[in-house]
């Protein structure tokens, strides 16, 4: 065996082992290739006592995963330390023996797969039973199952590859928490809470990373409703949603369910909610759409991502050959009841059976699926980590070679590719799109005369010469080869639409910038190429929008919103965008942050773009646009603050609440200011404040035990790196915490106690204006109640009605002084600001503000909204205003709004020189500054 250089030093370091003299020569030279293969497999052979008995374990073909049963005889209740130690050396010890295996060719990659997906049904197994015990010992027997008439007990639905026995080597598991009927235990606790407090526990046994490492990561995102939905459903709750909530996704996810645990009726029961969710009785055309549409999405996802190394999400990558298998199963498994399988391997099987796809393709499958999933096991095999990622390092490219027994990383590179080929090929092929075949001839002679780069007589005006000063470039005349061909592929086709418009030379000159900002990767070239529908839609918005034109000159990966023209103009309300932001993180391993945070921002600025186009194109009112932004911004912020939660309980487990109790998450977003008040633009930041209800005294659960305040307060600053650090995909939002209690100078995450305390006896009269456009947007729900509850008692308190208006007119005094073109002094000529001058958007806002807090005593309903436009609405359906002043002031705001709307998007000032102010604009300010002087005048 011949070692690399690269890895010499360690091979040195594990012979001076004492342990290694002990070994014959052929086992020393196995001891090297496997320890050099995976340093987990190394420090795991350190903590050994007896090389030769592990080496003699490693090569016996028999396996028990039920050996964890003698460790149980030992658990007792108040002993939750032992029973996680005993289930991560146990862990570890069937893990270490299936490396070697793989490394020394013993077991086949089926065969790894099945082993480790029975050792996650152990270990769900022994760590279900444990948490039960311990809970029942405080709340008391669950009440009798209607179908088995025995004790409720948990049902856990594996997912994913551990429900069809085919996990990885170092695999999350996806589970799903289920349990029979409603009802409460012995000491009357709600079965809903009982089984959360079970499920919770069961997580944290296997979850936790300790010194001896973790069981298994656990991964909850697959159940109804994702990380905003309970953590356990009753059996008719999942009815209920799979019925009426679920989405196609689901029904893909749902394809490998297989139950865990859990009594066997209740097991068929819950088999029986699903399986007519998952399996349509006939063959099931309508599902052909939504694959197309999550094949293009998965296609979209790989050019996006920069996935080459990837060889589970790249392109040929074991989620193609994957979805190969589960598209039959989806669109014929009602009728073929053979295809019901929850295996890939078996389902590819079945394929060729039934004759659904040729005996060589299938072959050709199978033989890919293994050599991918075979080299996923030894990439996760060098550390222990769930990635499917090839090493960027030299060094553990070299342990992939040693592993797999080759002679260099040239040729394992070139099998790979080989392999992915093929997939690439049959995936390429399976429900393809039917494209209109191109119209070569209306695109050759202008590609000849590019080529030629001379303008002819039929090319003769300022457009041709535009294109061909753009071929000129010193950065366009140095691509060559495959870039020079990308670029060829779309001028033609960019000429002919330009070609179409009155103004195409205009049109090419607004466009200019975005082309030479992709002339180092002329990839998206190609992408408009094959998407005529692209450079339409590239040739009408860009020169349209200046906001459009700079986001996509800044992000050029938003080209490819361009491609779907219905996705384009038709917005997904709030529901959609969570289900579509939740698809997306699931296909993201959870410790994965650094592509987490990359795919938000795509997410977001995709979003957004398609917001500007809607606008630009009148194809949506502004309100209707407004309500849009700021529900993506609801959805990042609420997405990322499950994943920051996450991170924090691996690091340091759960804070606490009174009573002993575990908080998750216990944490709330309140938005205030445009995204409180639902008035977000294409620019705006985030005004948050941050709230939780663990107890002050507590501390975190551990690992790595911190006060509770202080792990609160690390979440919310976590919350704000995540949003507001910049990426190579740009910023996600901008985030000021000002409104805070106290400003800045207060605590970054406050209690709900010490909230409601500072709000009813040290806030200021701005920060109760400021609480009328304040609202919950994401976190725990109880939280979100407390703050209703706070925040409508807080605006309906009876006040001072002259020193209410004493101080509404002090602050907007400050700001007239601060902020507004008086303030000034550089202006060149009058001009009115949109937003502060008198007669402006806050103008207005104050008025709606004070006349809120002057009635909302007399008035609760008048503490409801936190909108602008509902609040007249409200001031009206009251009687505190007219029908007229209603009218008008609506009239004013959207007047306004709009024009700030228009100016962000054209690239304009939101500073309008008073000569060029439009009539409707003078008649704004002259009614704002009226209503101003009729409720706000200090008489």
């Amino acid at each position: 065996m011949m070692v690399p250089k690269s890895l010499r030093k360690e091979q040195e370091r594990l012979q001076n082992e004492a342990q290694f003299a002990s070994l014959n020569e052929q086992q020393q030279a196995l001891v090297i290739r496997l320890a050099l293969s995976s340093p987990w497999l190394r420090d795991w052979l350190k903590l050994q006592q007896d090389w030769n008995e592990v080496l003699r374990a490693f090569q016996n073909d028999e396996v028990d995963v039920l050996d964890i049963q003698s460790c149980c005889d030992n658990w007792t209740l108040d002993d939750e330390a032992l029973v996680m130690r005993d289930l991560r050396l146990w862990r570890n010890r069937h893990i270490a023996r299936l490396i070697a295996r793989d490394i020394m060719g013993l077991n086949d990659v089926q065969q790894t797969a099945r082993i480790v997906s029975d050792l996650a049904d152990q270990a769900l197994q022994v760590a279900l039973h444990w948490s039960s015990a311990y809970w029942r010992a405080k709340d008391g027997e669950p009440a009798l199952c209607p179908y088995s008439g025995e004790p409720q007990q948990l049902i856990i639905l594996a997912m994913g590859k551990h429900g069809a026995r085919e996990l990885n080597l170092s695999s999350d598991i996806d589970l799903i928490f289920a349990f029979p009927s409603a009802g409460v235990t012995a000491k009357g606790r709600s079965h809903e809470e009982f089984f959360t407090r079970v499920g919770r526990k069961l997580i944290h046994l296997l979850d936790a990373r300790t010194s001896d490492g973790f069981v298994f990561r656990v991964d909850m995102r697959l159940r109804p409703w994702g990380q905003s939905g309970a953590l356990v459903s009753n059996l008719k709750a999942m009815e209920n949603y799979y019925l009426q909530q679920g989405r196609f996704w689901e029904r893909f996810a749902m394809v490998k369910a297989r139950p865990v645990t859990g009594h066997e009726l209740a097991q068929q029961a819950l088999a029986d909610v699903l399986h007519p969710f998952v399996y349509r009785r006939y063959v099931d055309y309508q599902a052909v759409g939504a694959l197309r549409d999550l094949k293009a999405k998965i296609q979209t996802e790989v050019r996006r991502q920069n996935l080459d190394r990837n060889i589970k999400l790249g392109a040929g990558g074991i989620r193609e050959v994957e979805f190969v298998a589960q598209v039959f199963q989806l669109i014929r498994g009602g009728q073929d009841e053979e295809l019901q399988s929850r295996g890939t391997w078996t389902a590819l099987d079945t394929l060729k059976t039934l004759e659904l796809l040729p005996e060589s393709v299938v072959h050709e499958l199978i033989i890919a699926y293994n050599y991918l999933r075979d080299l996923e096991h030894r990439i996760q095999a060098i550390r222990d980590e769930q990635t499917q990622t090839l090493p960027s390092d030299e060094i553990d490219l070299e342990r992939l070679v040693l592993s797999k027994g080759l002679d260099s990383v040239e040729q394992m590179m070139a099998e790979l590719a080989t392999v992915r080929a093929t997939v690439q090929e049959h995936f390429s092929h399976l429900i393809s799109e039917q494209h209109q075949p191109a119209d070569d001839n209306r695109y050759r002679p202008f590609l000849q005369a590019w080529q030629v780069g001379q303008v002819g007589a039929e090319f003769d005006n300022s457009l041709a010469e535009q294109f061909f000063a753009f071929k000129q470039m010193p950065s366009v005349a140095r691509l060559t080869g495959v870039a020079a061909h990308n670029l060829e592929e779309f001028i033609p086709k960019f000429w002919a639409e330009l070609a179409r418009q009155p103004d195409g030379a205009e049109r090419f000159t607004a466009i200019l910038p975005i082309l030479e900002s992709i002339l180092r990767r002329t990839s998206y070239f190609t992408l408009l190429a094959e998407n005529p529908v692209a450079i339409a839609e590239l040739v009408k918005l860009v020169p349209a929008s200046e906001w459009i034109a700079q986001t996509l000159k800044d992000k050029p990966f938003l080209l490819d919103e361009l491609t779907d023209k219905s996705s384009l103009y038709e917005l997904p309300n709030r529901r959609e965008l969570m289900d579509e932001l939740h698809q997306q993180l699931l296909r993201v391993p959870e410790d994965d942050l650094e592509r987490q945070m990359e795919l938000l921002r795509h997410f977001r600025h995709g979003r957004v773009l398609r917001a500007a186009a809607c606008e630009v194109s009148n194809h949506l009112p502004l309100m209707k646009i407004s309500d849009y932004l700021a529900w993506v911004a609801e959805v990042v912020v609420e997405q990322s603050l499950a994943l920051v939660w996450r991170q924090m309980v691996t690091r340091h487990g759960r804070p606490s609440k009174e009573g002993g109790e575990w908080c998750d998450p216990d944490f709330g977003v309140i938005a205030y200011g445009k995204m409180g008040g639902l008035e977000l633009s294409y620019e705006s930041d985030l005004d948050l404040v941050f709230l939780h209800n663990a107890t002050s005294q507590g501390s975190s659960e551990g690992p790595k035990v911190i006060e509770n305040v202080v792990f609160m307060a690390r979440l919310g600053q976590k919350l704000i790196h995540l949003l507001s650090s910049v990426t190579p995909s740009g910023m996600l939002y901008e985030v000021d915490t000002r409104l805070r209690p106290s400003g800045n100078s207060g605590l970054l995450v406050s209690s709900l106690a010490a909230f409601e305390k500072y709000q009813q006896e040290k806030a200021w009269t701005w920060e109760h204006q400021a609480l009328v456009r304040a609202r919950f947007i994401a976190g725990d729900t109880a939280i979100k109640e407390a703050f209703d509850r706070y925040r409508e008692g807080i605006i309906c308190r009876q006040r001072d009605l002259a020193a209410l208006r004493k101080d509404v007119i002090d602050m907007r005094q400050k700001m007239v002084d601060h902020l507004s073109s008086e303030a000034d002094s550089s202006a060149e000529a009058p001009v009115f600001h949109l937003k502060h001058d008198r007669g402006g958007i806050v103008d207005l806002e104050f008025l709606v503000q004070f006349l809120i807090l002057a009635n909302a005593h007399q008035n609760p309903e008048l503490a409801r909204w936190s909108d602008n436009v509902r609040s007249i609405e409200a001031l009206f359906a009251a009687g505190v205003i007219t029908p007229d002043q209603k009218q008008q002031w609506l009239d004013a705001y959207l007047a306004l709004r709009e024009q700030v709307h228009h100016a962000i998007l054209s690239g304009q000032s939101t500073k309008i020189p008073l000569a060029e102010l439009t009539p409707q604009l003078v008649a704004v300010r002259e009614c704002l500054n009226d209503a101003w002087l009729q409720y706000l005048h200090d008489s």
